[in-house]
């Protein structure tokens, strides 16, 4: 089977283009999109690692609230506004289940319930420093292509003007 023909085949079933074939115009729009996509993947990450923060930290903090019923407290009604209050129930708190939805219940379950956060998050965060690593390894591999047509051009009119040729970009 021909080159042509591989090519064809490739296209019809996987839509898979040699990128070493493509102008220079084209790998750079490519390498633009590319580069915006891993700005956007690693702006999700920053976030989910915000995330885990917070739900370890909720983790840390509820340790403390056991044996403390009747105790005053701060109670944030901003990050930086405060109230007074006092612990209640020290074996009961208020979780944040998401979406407007606020469930009671006892810390070691409110305990197990951020940790399950920070485990499905954690599973998360690898997945996507691992889609970052292979986008960076393709940007890599798409510079040095770049590199190569770019070189190979001025190559080329280098050679066109020592034979007196017309000068022309080709690729």
């Amino acid at each position: 089977m021909s080159s042509q023909a591989e090519g064809q085949d490739n296209n019809e079933n996987g839509g898979q283009i040699d990128i070493g074939q493509l102008p220079v115009h084209q790998l750079q729009a490519i390498k633009t999109q590319m580069e915006q996509e891993i700005q956007m993947l690693t702006n999700s990450f920053a976030q989910l690692r915000q995330a885990q923060a917070k739900f370890t930290e909720s983790i840390e903090v509820l340790a403390p609230v056991k044996g403390n019923s009747g105790k005053a407290i701060l109670v944030p009604l901003t990050s930086s506004l405060y109230v007074p209050g006092e612990i209640g129930d020290d074996n009961k708190v208020i979780v944040d289940v998401g979406t407007g939805y606020f469930v009671e219940k006892s810390i070691p379950d409110a305990q197990e319930f951020y940790k399950r956060k920070v485990g499905y998050i954690k599973t998360r965060l690898d997945e996507l420093q691992a889609t970052i690593n292979d986008r960076r390894n393709s940007h890599t591999v798409l510079m040095d292509i770049i590199r190569s047509k770019l070189y190979a051009l001025s190559q080329d009119q280098k050679e066109r003007r020592a034979v007196g040729q017309p000068q022309g970009i080709t690729a």
